[in-house]
Formats: C-alpha cells, structure tokens, sequence
C-alpha cells in the first residue's frame, strides 16, 4: 500500500505536467488563460520597471517630482520615469496593455522595442498601436495565432463588412467597403489566394449585396458560386460586356444620386437605395494580356472601363476585388493606374520581389521584406497593407471549395436580380434554388 501511495505522488505531478506540455503544443487555447496569462501577467508586473529602464523607455523626472521625492519622500536618488500602466487586461490569445506615455517618448519609441520587449515578458509577439494622442496599446499575443486560424467571436458587423481573416494579434481582418472600397489581392499557385477569395465570398453571401464574378478560366474558380451571383463573365468577350454593363449602372446611379442630392449610396433614401455590388476579378492578367492584335481594342476598353469603375463608383456602391498572380507595369498601358486607384492590399507569397514591390511598395514599404519572408509551407499567410503605412500579417482560416458552394446555396435567396445585368445572370441548377425564389433584397432601378 506504501509503495502505491508512493508511485501514485510520483505519477501525479508527471501526469500533469505532462499534460500541461501537451497542451501547450496541441491547445494553446486551453494552456494560454489557465497556466500562460497569470504567468505573463505576474512577469509583466515584476519587471515592468527594470525592462522599461534597459530598454532605454524611460525619461528624467520632472522638477516638481525630483524635488517631492528628495524632500518628501527622502530618498537621494530619483528614478527615471517609465510609461505608466493604465489598464492590463488578458484576452483569449494575449495580453492588451494601455501605457501612458510621458514627455519626451513618442509612439514609435515603443514600437523600435517591442522585439526587446516580447523576449522581457516572455510572450510570442508584442504589437504597439496608437489608441489616442499620449497613450499606446502594447498587443501581446502568448502563441502563434497564425498556426491554426480560430476567428474571434467578437467580429465587426457593418452592411459591407466581412471578416475574412485572423491578424497576427488576434483581432479579425476585415473587409469593410465602405472604408476601403476597392482592394488588391496578389499570390503566387498553392499561396492561398483561393483560400481568401472563398472566405471572402462565404462572407459576402451572407450579406444584403450583390456579387459579380469575373473569371476568365472558363469560370473553374467562380462557376461553383453561381447560387449566390447576380452575374458572371467567364470568356474576355463577356468580361468587356459586363464591365460595359456595370460603367452604364454606375452612370445611372449618378443620376439617381443627382436627383435626391445625396453624395453617395448611402445617403440616399432606404426605399430607393440601390443595392450594393461586389465585383471580383479573378484574375486581372486575363484581362490585360491579348494573343492577336485585333485583340487589343478589346483589352484597353476594359482596362479603361476598370479604371472608371475603381475612380468614381465608390460613391454608388460598386466595389472591386481585383485578384491576380502577378500584377506590374509589363502588363500594359493602365496597369500602374488601375493599381493607384485600389487602395486595400494583400499580398500573399509570391514568386518575385517585383510582384511584392507593385503590391506594397507604394504604401508599406516596410512590408515588402515581410512577403518574400513568407514560407511556402504556410499557405494562407500574407501581408495586408493600406494607405496609411501600416502593415500586418494576416491568415484565413481553411475553407474547401464544397464549403463555400455549399454557403453560396444557403444563401442563393439573397441574391438581388439586376435588371441591367439580366443577360449575364448565370444558370443556376435547379436543385439550389430555394423554395421562395422572390430575393429578399430588391434592387431599385435608377429610372423608376
């Protein structure tokens, strides 16, 4: 019974410990908030103010409290001032701390230190982010959120908002149209562009929009989607027609928003608001590069119609997700301008530093490095840029084919009819039409 008891004292401690290991490796999740949070919560309170110190975070005290602390706390030496602590709360992933930040350090101090400052704490990254004038949020994440994509609960919702991805701090990457209304998304084979395009697209059918595809491969990558499409252009001939069709919509948008004085969609009316349109290109190359001559009257009129489209149709709610392998100025006349005018961009690994250049060069130089880092055994990672300079790196979390066309028929009664995009509405099987098959949005046409 002794040595029971013995083997059992023993095997006790083992057991958990080694279960804690295990959950570490395979459930990060479960291992961060009961053993990794109180452990780099209590690391962060001990060596606060030493790692602040030698990373060089502090400044010098002022008059008034060098004078209070030697004549009325009695103390000889005054310490350098650190960053003060606002709020320290812990996340399903991490850690968000909120500093205060004293005279004489700006933003972009935390930020040179926050390599020094995750190896201090003992956490998988730190991202610092400017919260209000004086005030920084130190982001903290205790593994790789990156390894295996779990999406937040909590997501932003808006009328043309889709989560598409999970950011390396943990918070949802989102595609809001309203914001950035027209994007960029660039990769290399096996890179995981489809995987952000089907995300994209589960995403989008859950919405009160409108969905347009273009897909000059014979529509293998958007034909799956039919369900949930109010058009589809599968040949260049029937892309330049239905980028003509779209430039026609958009001018009689213009005259409805004339009409009410109203300076974009969604100022006008509910009742007579059109519904918004989602245009995806597949792959924009498809569009530029032409084999015969007589091809190229065809190729600059859709260039041309593109570049209308990403210039003026934000303010009627025409939005474009251009996509492609490899996008530069070797494509052709109105490349580099199509590329100004689309302000989101995603990067995925791609297969020369060019290609990232033309990506991200022109926003986030910083983030060009960050793509041709991206390991080929990671598809799904990339590199999302905007106008602003920032930059971070994103992932998707895994989607088959089968599931996005089987969300595209859940929510086929969504989709609007367009009259002015009626001839280019696709077959859809009649297995997955819905019981009902009036739309539940309906789309007002400008002339009424």
């Amino acid at each position: 019974m002794t040595d029971l008891t013995t083997l059992l004292e023993i095997a006790a401690p083992l057991a958990g410990a080694g279960g804690l290991g295990y959950a570490k490796v395979r459930a990060p999740r479960v291992y961060w908030p009961l053993v990794g949070l109180p452990a780099a919560w209590t690391r962060f309170g001990l060596s606060y103010r030493s790692t602040m110190d030698v990373c060089g975070l502090t400044v010098q005290p002022s008059r008034l409290r060098a004078f209070m602390v030697r004549n009325v706390a009695r103390r000889r030496d005054v310490q350098p001032v650190p960053p003060k602590v606002r709020r320290v709360r812990g996340s399903a992933t991490g850690m968000r701390v909120t500093l205060r930040l004293p005279a004489g350090l700006e933003p972009a101090d935390i930020a040179a230190a926050s390599e020094r400052l995750r190896h201090a704490f003992g956490v998988h990254s730190v991202h610092v982010f400017e919260t209000r004038p004086g005030f920084v949020e130190l982001r903290m994440t205790g593994y790789d959120v990156l390894r295996r994509v779990k999406m937040p609960r909590r997501r932003p919702s808006g009328p043309v908002t889709v989560a598409v991805a999970l950011r390396e701090d943990g918070t949802a990457f989102v595609r809001d149209y309203r914001k950035v209304p027209h994007a960029l998304t660039l990769g290399a084979n096996q890179s995981g562009k489809s995987m952000y395009q089907r995300n994209l697209i589960a995403g989008l059918a859950r919405l009160p929009v409108a969905v347009v595809g273009i897909d000059c491969k014979r529509g293998v990558e958007q034909r799956g989607y039919t369900p949930r499409l109010s058009a589809l252009a599968v040949t260049p001939d029937e892309a330049s027609g239905l980028l003509d069709a779209l430039v026609a919509m958009m001018e009689e948008r213009f005259d409805l928003l004339s009409e009410h004085g109203a300076a974009d969609l969604w100022a006008l009316p509910v009742k007579v608001r059109p519904v918004p349109v989602v245009v995806l290109v597949d792959e924009v190359a498809e569009l530029f590069l032409t084999a015969a001559k007589k091809d190229e009257e065809r190729r600059d009129r859709m260039v041309l119609q593109m570049i209308r489209l990403a210039q003026m149709a934000r303010a009627v709610g025409i939005y474009l997700e251009v996509c492609g392998q490899r996008f530069g100025s070797d494509l052709g006349r109105g490349a580099t301008m199509l590329r100004a005018q689309l302000t989101g961009r995603v990067v995925h690994r791609v297969n020369d530093k060019q290609t990232a250049d033309m990506g991200l060069g022109d926003i986030a130089p910083d983030a060009v490095m960050a793509v041709t880092a991206i390991p080929p055994d990671r598809p799904g990672v990339a590199v999302a840029g905007d106008s602003s300079g920032g930059w971070s790196r994103i992932r998707t979390p895994e989607m088959t084919p089968a599931e996005a066309v089987a969300i595209c028929r859940q929510y086929a009664h969504l989709t609007p009819r367009l009259p002015a995009l009626a001839p280019f509405r696709p077959a859809v099987p009649a297995d997955t039409l819905p019981a009902d098959p009036s739309p539940l949005v309906t789309a007002f046409p400008s002339t009424d």
